[in-house]
């Protein structure tokens, strides 16, 4: 079965490559924290909140973006959203005069107010440029170039700033192509994408037999966010602080988890039009709560299962928020897809990694990501019964 059609393909291409942009964006954070801590010299639990304030930042602006879409659409909420990005970014060149930790964590709450509404857009988007059965693999299709921009950026702002580079540079390029992309939006007519007709009595009682499940896929939801972020924040401080790498081979290998990450998006866009999706769900959340147990009671098995979890945690994102919207239409999905993106708060949770990692126990804190990732395996069960 085709993913979309002739008709599609274009807007698809286009919104697909913002997933390459805020990936990149997102993983940038995860080899800052250790640069924040070198420059700044202070602790793990200060550095966290530059991932505090990022999803912080989704958690407020989510709704409101919801609203801003509902009214004016998909397109203008895609502009909206990388013109934020970019004074963000632009604004980390006065930040760097200031020099103050404040400054920075200013300049990212303003990214992640972007960032919201740009996926708080393409997400829901992605879903509706085709047949409806096709849509889980859609969006797993997309999300795979977010796995790309979250693969690169390790490998190339890590070696950057441990060799000393200046960390306003990165955003200053981020900056300048995120307005270009914004210049082509700006001139592209995407199709808004509108629910057939039905029934309010319909309407009502289909929204009613779904609330249960929407709600139990929106916890699943914010459950794998506090896992995956936290992971990702998480993965250069536990290796180098077990030393079992340096600064710069940790973040090279980061860049290599998030590489696998990408490959089992890929392969999960493929696998799911030909197993159900929910059952490919199920499969993969036992495989990381396997590799969180590995992680906390395997010793020297724990390198390998931190990077055998992100083929397992690969396709969790677009598969649950694509599931969490079964049945859902028009703005009744549009809101819901706001609430689904208020789930990125989860990567708050990091703080409390930091807290525990604080007291000298750097294997303890991945007894978060584990509760997170049963959460996640309630839901595929429920699912797969569905």
């Amino acid at each position: 079965m085709r993913l979309t059609t002739r008709r599609y393909l274009l807007p698809f291409v286009l919104v697909t490559s913002l997933f390459f942009l805020w990936g990149f964006a997102r993983s940038i954070l995860d080899v800052a924290n250790q640069h924040f801590r070198d420059e700044m010299n202070i602790s793990i639990t200060q550095s966290s909140w530059i991932q505090v304030i990022t999803f912080l930042a989704y958690f407020v602006s989510a709704v409101p973006a919801g609203w801003y879409i509902a009214r004016y659409g998909y397109r203008r909420g895609v502009v909206t959203g990388l013109l934020l990005f970019a004074l963000g970014a632009f604004l980390f060149i006065p930040g760097q005069q200031l020099g103050t930790f404040q400054a920075y964590i200013a300049c990212l709450f303003i990214i992640g107010v972007g960032l919201a509404f740009l996926e708080t857009s393409a997400n829901p988007y992605v879903t509706e440029l085709g047949a409806p059965e096709t849509a889980t693999s859609r969006l797993n299709l997309a999300q795979s170039f977010n796995g790309l921009g979250s693969m690169l950026a390790p490998a190339l702002v890590g070696g950057f700033l441990f060799g000393g580079g200046d960390i306003s540079v990165p955003y200053l390029v981020m900056g300048c192509v995120v307005v270009c992309v914004a210049l082509i939006f700006s001139r592209v007519q995407l199709p808004e994408v509108t629910a057939p007709s039905v029934s309010e009595a319909a309407t009502a009682n289909h929204r009613s037999s779904l609330t249960t499940y929407f709600y139990l896929g929106l916890a699943a939801l914010l459950a794998y966010e506090v896992a995956e972020i936290s992971i990702n924040s998480y993965f250069v401080l536990f290796l180098t602080g077990q030393g079992y790498a340096g600064k710069v081979e940790a973040s090279q290998l980061l860049s290599l988890a998030l590489g696998i990450f990408m490959v089992g998006r890929f392969a999960g866009a493929w696998l799911m039009q030909r197993i159900a999706p929910a059952r490919v769900l199920s499969g993969c959340a036992v495989g990381s709560v396997v590799c969180m147990l590995c992680i906390l009671f395997g010793g020297g098995l724990a390198t390998y299962a931190l990077v055998a979890n992100f083929a397992c945690e690969s396709i969790m994102f677009p598969t649950i928020f694509s599931l969490a919207l079964r049945g859902l239409e028009g703005k009744a999905k549009k809101r819901a897809s706001s609430l689904l993106m208020m789930t990125p708060v989860g990567g708050c949770a990091f703080l409390f990694m930091g807290l525990i990692a604080d007291q000298g126990l750097l294997t303890l804190p991945f007894a978060i990501p584990l509760a997170g990732f049963a959460l996640v395996l309630l839901f595929a069960l429920r699912s797969v019964r569905i």
